[in-house]
């Protein structure tokens, strides 16, 4: 009677050993990168860099880069929304939600130029039609020029929206809000508020 026939018994362990190894070690890999992985622990009141403010903190990472420049802004005579900002700062990261609703608003009728105040140089001059001309040292800074290129509003640090709101709307000669159509902040999530018509 023939014996079935098997494998050599010689090459069976050690392929088997070596199969075991390599699981073990992919194991060991695996819990080590897990152990050494530290979670994501993005905060709206921390000076902790998490990434782009205006995606993670004001949901409109559409604002960076900016779809224009301030010289074509002002060749174009258009009214333009400067704002120096840094990633990694608390007060920056609060206003970019102000500063998306303002996009949400005026979008159309104007241009929204944020700058990373981390690409200023200090001792450098610039032209009246670069941003960084208007730099005065402090994020969050937010400096609006009417259609003829002056200054109409150079504010640092939070500012509330209805001042900034009041602003725009004489340089655009809209209704006083008290005559416009009454708004109230409805929450989108944890950041982020939009206005809409009260009821």
């Amino acid at each position: 009677m023939a014996r079935p026939a098997t494998s050599n018994p010689a090459t069976r362990p050690p392929l088997r050993r070596w199969c075991q190894r390599l699981l073990a070690g992919f194991i060991c890999c695996c819990l080590i990168f897990l152990g050494l992985a530290a979670p994501v622990q993005a905060s709206l009141l921390d000076d902790r860099f998490d990434g782009n403010i205006f995606a993670l903190y004001a949901g409109n990472g559409s604002l960076v880069p900016p779809k224009v420049n301030l010289a074509s802004s002002m060749a174009s005579h258009n009214v333009s929304l400067v704002l120096f900002y840094v990633d990694d700062s608390a007060d920056c990261k609060q206003f970019s939600s102000t500063y998306s609703q303002l996009q949400a608003g005026y979008g159309r009728a104007a241009d929204f130029i944020p700058v990373n105040a981390d690409t200023v140089i200090s001792d450098e001059s610039y032209p009246k039609d670069d941003p960084r001309y208007y730099y005065k040292g402090q994020v969050p800074q937010l400096v609006i020029l009417d259609q003829q290129g002056e200054v109409i509003w150079d504010e640092m640090g939070q500012t509330p929206i209805n001042d900034i709101d009041d602003r725009l709307r004489e340089t655009f000669d809209l209704l006083p809000r008290e005559q416009s159509e009454m708004l109230q902040r409805r929450s989108v999530n944890e950041v982020n508020v939009e206005l809409t018509p009260q009821r």
